[in-house]
């Protein structure tokens, strides 16, 4: 089987969209049915069999600020079809041992069930920062990530960093990535409007192309070998977007001097999805030169 990459969308872009944005409007069904319409392949938090209804392969994500129950809601997603989980894994606050504790929790669950579950790259989690991370993976070599790197991209103020050398350091990272949130941010911000994509006009793009490629060319060079290995190898980007009350859609004055959100996150999801995918592309290509 040949590695793959998959458009799936995070339900939360689709929440609180203002009412000029160009995305759906009503309830969970014209979501999926508009997710479907614009190529989205994949749909991440909402009900498993409207999905599969329209066509859409469901994931699901989690937050387990603490060891307990993983086990046994991992096997509930495998009766109800989900294909992997991300979850939020502890407080940040862990010592070693506590970290440990959870990530054992976090294997053992995908092992039991047969659902890949990722850890998550974020602020005010067991991963918030990296050193933490790749001591996480010298630690537990099976243990499998969804990357949101804009959390380390403005908590580490990577922006000013060398790109390249940190690619590098976070290679073992990026090879065990096997899902993505999809956004991008500055020093300043996680979460910001990229325009078309134009690396000119916002930087941190041709930053993030560096990360992803080289996440996805670790997944198409080490996925088939996971304990666990994602359904028909393919890589799920779901763009998540989400809205001005939870701290991540920037506020901008409007035409009428209103405050609204700088610009429209369902179309953005569009505009992430194709620099996402032109980087499997590329990396499949590289794979493929070097074979």
């Amino acid at each position: 089987m040949i590695p793959s990459f998959r458009r799936d969308l995070n339900v939360g872009t689709t929440w609180s969209l203002p009412a000029w944005s160009s995305g759906p409007t009503g309830d969970e069904q014209a979501v999926l049915e508009a997710a479907a319409a614009a190529g989205y392949r994949g749909v991440q938090g909402a009900n498993p069999r409207r999905c599969r209804a329209v066509g859409l392969v469901p994931t699901t994500f989690a937050i387990q600020p603490e060891p307990g129950g993983l086990v046994e809601q991992a096997r509930r997603w495998s009766d109800l079809g989900f294909a992997c989980c991300t979850v939020l894994l502890g407080t940040g606050l862990e010592d070693d041992v506590s970290a440990d504790r959870l990530i054992d929790e976090v294997l053992e669950a995908a092992a039991t069930s047969g659902v890949p579950i990722y850890v998550e790259t974020h602020r005010g989690t067991v991963t918030q920062d990296i050193w933490r991370t790749l001591r996480l993976v010298e630690r537990h070599p099976d243990v499998r990530f969804n990357a949101d790197l804009s959390h380390w991209y403005t908590g580490h103020e990577l922006g000013m960093a060398d790109m390249s050398a940190v690619v590098e350091r976070l290679a073992p990272v990026l090879d065990r990535v096997r899902y993505a949130h999809g956004r991008i941010g500055t020093s300043g911000s996680i979460q910001i409007d990229v325009g078309d994509g134009d690396p000119v006009a916002h930087p941190s793009v041709a930053h993030f192309r560096q990360l992803w490629s080289r996440a996805m060319a670790g997944f198409i060079s080490g996925a088939a070998d996971d304990p666990v290995p994602p359904p028909d190898l393919q890589l799920g980007f779901a763009p998540e977007l989400l809205p001005a009350e939870f701290g991540y859609a920037r506020l901008v004055p409007g035409p009428d001097g209103s405050m609204e959100e700088e610009g429209d996150r369902w179309s953005q999801a569009l505009v992430l999805s194709d620099i996402a995918e032109a980087c499997f592309v590329e990396a499949a290509d590289a794979a493929g030169a070097s074979a």
